[in-house]
C-alpha cells in the first residue's frame, strides 16, 4: 500500500469478513515513511475477484503467512479487524512455528479464539446476510444500493462468515511470544470487555487493551490515532509515531 525501500518495521493489515485491502487505504497517508504498510488481499474480492474464495481462517492464515516468508525479512506486526483478528492470530502461529513471529500482534473488534462460536448467519439468505453485515456499516454505501456488486461481493461474504463462525482454534497451541493489543469500541455489540481480555490466554507477552469510539468498524474512525497507538506500542517505535 505505500513503497518503501528499507523500512523500519512492517505492518501488515487483515480485513473483516467481506472486506477487501482497500478497507485500509485511508492509512496510507498517516503512516510514517520508514513503515511499509501492507494490507492482505484474500481471494475472491478486488483484483482478485475471480479467484474462489477460501473456506477457512486456517487456509487463509497459511496463504498469508506463504506470502509473508518471501518478502525480506523485517521486524513486522500483524492487525486484523474482525475475521482479520482470526487471521492474523492464526498466521503469527505459524510464523512463529516458521521462526518468524512477528513482533506485535494486534487485534480489533473480535472476540478470543477460543471464544463459543456456533453462529449460522452463514445459512441466513442473500438478503439476511447482506443486511445483518450492513447494519454493522461494514458496507460501503455505493456497494449497498447496487444489486450489481452486491452479486459479486455476496460469495466471498458469505464464504468469510462461515469461515469465521466455523473456526475453532488448536487446544494445543502454544502461547505465543509476542506481546498482544486488543482494540474495541464500547458501541461494538459484538465485543465487550469481559470476552476481550481472553485474548491475554493466547500470549506469554504483555497483553493490553484500547478503547476506540466508532462501533464495530472503528478503525476507520480516527485513522491517524489508531496507527500512532499501535506503532506507539511497538519496541523502537515510539519516537517515530507521532
Amino acid at each position: 500500500m505505500n513503497n518503501v525501500v528499507n523500512p523500519v518495521v512492517r505492518v501488515v493489515c487483515l480485513p473483516h469478513s467481506g472486506g477487501s485491502a482497500g478497507s485500509y487505504a485511508g492509512w496510507s497517508a498517516v503512516t510514517p515513511p520508514d513503515v511499509q504498510l501492507l494490507a492482505v488481499q484474500y481471494p475472491g474480492r478486488g483484483d482478485r475477484l475471480r479467484e474462489a474464495p477460501v473456506g477457512s481462517i486456517a487456509e487463509m492464515s497459511a496463504q498469508v503467512a506463504a506470502e509473508l516468508l518471501r518478502l525480506a525479512p523485517v521486524d513486522y506486526a500483524l492487525f486484523g479487524h474482525s475475521l482479520g483478528a482470526l487471521v492474523a492470530y492464526e498466521t503469527a502461529l505459524v510464523m512463529r512455528d516458521q521462526g518468524a513471529p512477528p513482533q506485535h500482534l494486534f487485534v480489533s473488534s473480535c472476540t478470543a479464539p477460543d471464544d463459543s462460536r456456533s453462529g449460522i448467519t452463514h445459512l441466513a439468505s442473500d438478503d439476511e446476510l447482506w443486511s445483518s453485515v450492513g447494519r454493522l456499516g461494514g458496507i460501503e454505501p455505493e456497494i449497498a444500493q447496487n444489486d450489481e456488486l452486491r452479486d459479486l461481493v455476496l460469495p466471498a461474504l458469505r464464504s468469510d462468515v462461515r469461515a469465521s463462525e466455523t473456526y475453532r482454534p488448536s487446544p494445543t497451541a502454544e502461547p505465543l511470544p509476542c506481546p498482544v493489543r486488543c482494540y474495541h469500541s464500547p458501541e461494538d455489540e459484538f465485543t465487550r470487555d469481559a470476552a476481550l481480555a481472553a485474548w491475554s490466554r493466547v500470549t506469554s507477552a504483555p497483553f493490553s487493551v484500547h478503547e476506540r469510539s466508532g462501533g464495530h468498524f472503528h478503525l476507520w474512525a480516527d485513522p491517524a490515532e489508531l496507527v500512532g497507538d499501535l506503532l506507539a506500542a511497538m519496541p523502537r517505535r515510539g519516537t517515530l509515531a507521532s
